[in-house]
């Protein structure tokens, strides 16, 4: 099970993508049916007014209009709060460019190209026997690189690539050649550690169940992929989520916090708890529980003892008088 801390986490986030994808959405939005995370999210908007026009391509929303949200924000949190890791970009603009050996560089040109022109087939054991070597050649930049999901254990490095799940054609090679250079410059920075770099995809659209997945048929849909990549340097759907959390089940539980707070009721809901004059409302307890925000639930459990302890600190006070969310649908903290 997910621990409570982390429930409540995916809580607020869940929250504050439904918030402020009011904002995002068209009158009627075009939804996508390919994504059990799309299809939990568009509930809050299954109503009479609203249309459910199921997977129309290039629509221009996507992500019912929450591309950046989802993609970009909400799955790489989700893999944040369930992992205890963080995204780290090894670029020239950000954490600066790692270095490599002029072999390591050479190794990954040949390691490239062989597979570019069907020569040689993606072989993960081959290709870290090339990458994590230790000679006196030259240091060289490896080009950027990021992980949208970095890990870092005693004895163990883990970076994962998030992917939308259908990525442009032609852009595996380019992935492939990325996390060769990764791999090589994280063997580099962290010498005495083992070094994995995946690429994880959120759910499997070629599935008819929201959880499962067929990785030998995902990775057949995707163009090159099968040909840059082995099944050992992915992971998928509900493989994604319980190696991140270490735990089983884990997208079923994603999914059950999403359905529980994104209902036609959200926003009449998110309105109410975040009015302090409702504290004392018996309502707004059951929503806190609902919705697993536990912290704020505590407060209220405790409403009449904070209020004595802080009447004469104007500043605690204030803190405690707060609304829950600010005007992004944030926590405050």
């Amino acid at each position: 099970m997910i621990e409570s801390n982390k429930k409540e986490k995916i809580a607020f986030e869940v929250i504050k993508t439904l918030y402020l994808s009011f904002d995002n959405i068209p009158d009627y939005p075009i939804f996508d049916d390919k994504s059990p995370f799309n299809e939990a999210f568009c509930n809050a908007f299954h109503n009479d007014s609203v249309l459910n026009i199921q997977h129309v391509i290039n629509s221009g929303y996507g992500l019912f209009g929450l591309n950046t949200i989802l993609v970009k924000s909400f799955y790489e949190n989700m893999a944040h709060i369930l992992s205890d890791g963080e995204k780290r970009e090894y670029t020239s603009k950000k954490l600066g460019n790692l270095q490599i050996l002029k072999t390591q560089k050479d190794n990954i040109i040949n390691i490239i190209t062989n597979l570019s022109n069907s020569s040689d087939e993606p072989n993960l054991d081959n290709e870290n026997q090339l990458l994590f070597i230790n000679d006196s050649t030259t240091l060289v930049n490896a080009i950027d690189f990021s992980a949208d999901v970095f890990i870092e254990d005693n004895d163990r490095i883990i970076a994962i690539e998030l992917k939308t799940v259908k990525p442009n054609s032609g852009e595996m090679r380019g992935e492939k050649q990325k996390i060769l250079e990764g791999k090589a410059s994280l063997y580099r920075k962290f010498p005495n550690k083992e070094v994995s770099f995946f690429i994880g995809f959120p759910f499997d659209p070629t599935s008819d169940q929201d959880t499962t997945y067929n990785k030998t048929r995902f990775l057949g849909s995707i163009i090159n992929m099968t040909k840059f990549f082995t099944p050992d340097e992915t992971l998928i759907a509900s493989e994604l989520w319980d190696f991140l959390s270490g735990e089983s089940n884990t997208m079923e539980q994603i999914l059950e916090i999403i359905n529980v707070i994104s209902t036609t009721e959200f926003l009449e809901k998110y309105q109410f708890i975040n009015d302090c004059t409702n504290r004392n409302e018996l309502r707004y307890t059951k929503i806190l529980q609902e919705w697993n925000l536990y912290s704020e639930l505590k407060l209220i459990n405790n409403d009449n003892l904070i209020r004595q302890r802080i009447k004469t600190d104007r500043k605690l006070a204030r803190l405690y008088n707060q609304k829950l969310f600010d005007n992004k649908g944030v926590q405050y903290e």
